[in-house]
């Protein structure tokens, strides 16, 4: 069967699982569809441990033939960033941009490297050879949080309105932002030749600041194209052309393409909303990004359940994926924490915020991208031929799938309370 089929039947079985949800479960879809396909990957193993080996084998197959790794941080990750800056209303955004700005970028390092150095010195007191840098590495990696899961799972609860800017402003540019971080490590961690401090202080300001100059030079050069025409097709086709070639065309040029999507999506959103797109379009436009949007992570998180095929568990992974889980709750909640204190020196703020935005940190897709993006071969195990790329992959596994499915599906009563609390002010 060919990727495409693969990709074809995957996208038939998330609207499926979509549907059934819709009429029996009433859980919100994200969850819906990555318990559906774990609960999947689990019939599947258990078929395969009592005499259905080809069952297992076939899908494995199936799924190794897709590179998860590209077809997200190369691939869709475009269009779901651009859909998600295209509801970022810019008047909150000013309202709330400090707090953004300090939670995507201050707190990320802060998360990053409280997950580094105390991983390292977990595994230390548990004699695994787990190098310093491949523990930044894991913090690099998940401590953004995933603007996909956050936007498809809190942002249709209806939070209050400045927790939800913060929480939609933050996931969107701390994505950009963490995968620079990301990228900076990995080239300290797997480069041929020795980086300097000069030499990774270029590299991340080319990726951070040329993302966001060639996102604003996007949303310009789109917003006269737009508004050249009144022509409903066309300027939706447009829009296109933004996370297809526009998203491919950074990494060409060095520059972050995640920052430049989110970047030119709030341009297009908010500017060319207003003036340049007729007056037919702008509904048009809203169902026409929704309708992407929702296609395109019902693949993706069917695709987060079904990785599980594809890993094997030893003693030591388990004994990490256990401890990733509560390393990376205590990492976003301090970074949170230590952000409010400063915050709460210039204006009052629901009591809440520190526990949504915590609980509300969700992980996702981007994260397991990230991971697979690590190099197979460098061995920490001997003995059981463990290497870090299985490490990372499985604590990744582990904080995903415990952020998607138990902090996705019990963040409901911590926003009503603040929804609560936000409205005795009134």
């Amino acid at each position: 069967m060919t990727v495409y089929a693969t990709l074809c039947f995957l996208a038939a079985a998330a609207m499926l699982i979509t549907f059934l949800n819709s009429k029996i479960g009433k859980m919100q879809s994200t969850i819906a569809i990555t318990a559906g396909s774990l609960i999947l990957s689990l019939l599947i193993v258990i078929a395969g441990k009592n005499g259905f080996s080809p069952l297992q084998e076939i899908a494995s197959e199936q799924l190794a033939k897709i590179d998860f790794n590209s077809f997200l941080l190369n691939g869709i990750l475009g269009f779901l960033l651009f859909a998600g800056g295209l509801g970022i209303k810019l008047g909150n955004i000013k309202d709330q941009k400090w707090e953004i700005a300090v939670l995507a970028l201050g707190a990320t390092l802060f998360s990053t490297f409280f997950i580094g150095y105390v991983l390292f010195y977990i595994c230390q007191f548990l004699d695994f050879q787990f190098d310093l840098i491949y523990c930044l590495l894991f913090g690099a990696l998940i401590s953004p949080t995933d603007p996909i899961a956050v936007l498809a799972i809190v942002k249709k609860l209806n939070a209050p309105k400045r927790i939800s800017t913060q929480i939609e402003g933050e996931s969107l540019f701390n994505d950009g932002f963490g995968l620079v971080i990301f990228v900076t490590l990995y080239s300290i961690a797997f480069s041929d030749t020795q980086p300097t401090a000069l030499s990774i202080t270029e590299l991340f300001l080319h990726e951070a600041i040329g993302g966001i100059i060639y996102g604003l030079a996007l949303g310009l050069l789109f917003h006269y194209l737009i508004s050249a025409t009144n022509d409903h097709s066309m300027e939706l086709l447009l829009t296109l052309g933004i996370p297809s070639a526009g998203y491919v065309f950074a990494p060409i040029i060095g520059v972050s393409g995640p920052l430049a999507m989110v970047v030119s999506g709030i341009m297009i959103g908010n500017w060319t909303r207003i003036n340049g797109f007729s007056k037919e379009s702008i509904k048009l436009l809203d169902h026409f990004w929704e309708l992407i949007d929702e296609f395109l992570n019902g693949i993706l998180f069917l695709l987060i359940g079904l990785s599980m095929l594809e890993y094997s568990f030893h003693r030591e992974d388990w004994v990490l994926m256990v401890i990733a889980v509560p390393l990376t709750l205590t990492a976003r909640y301090l970074s949170i924490k230590f952000s409010y204190v400063a915050f709460k020196r210039f204006r009052e703020y629901n009591p809440y915020s520190v526990s949504v935005l915590t609980w509300g940190g969700l992980r996702g897709g981007l994260a397991l991208a990230m991971a697979m993006a690590i190099p197979a071969g460098v061995i920490i195990i001997p003995s059981k031929q463990i290497d870090v790329r299985e490490i990372i992959l499985v604590m990744t596994y582990s904080a995903v799938f415990f952020s998607i499915l138990v902090q996705g599906s019990t963040i409901t009563p911590l926003i009503n309370k603040a929804k609560a609390w936000q409205e005795k002010q009134k």
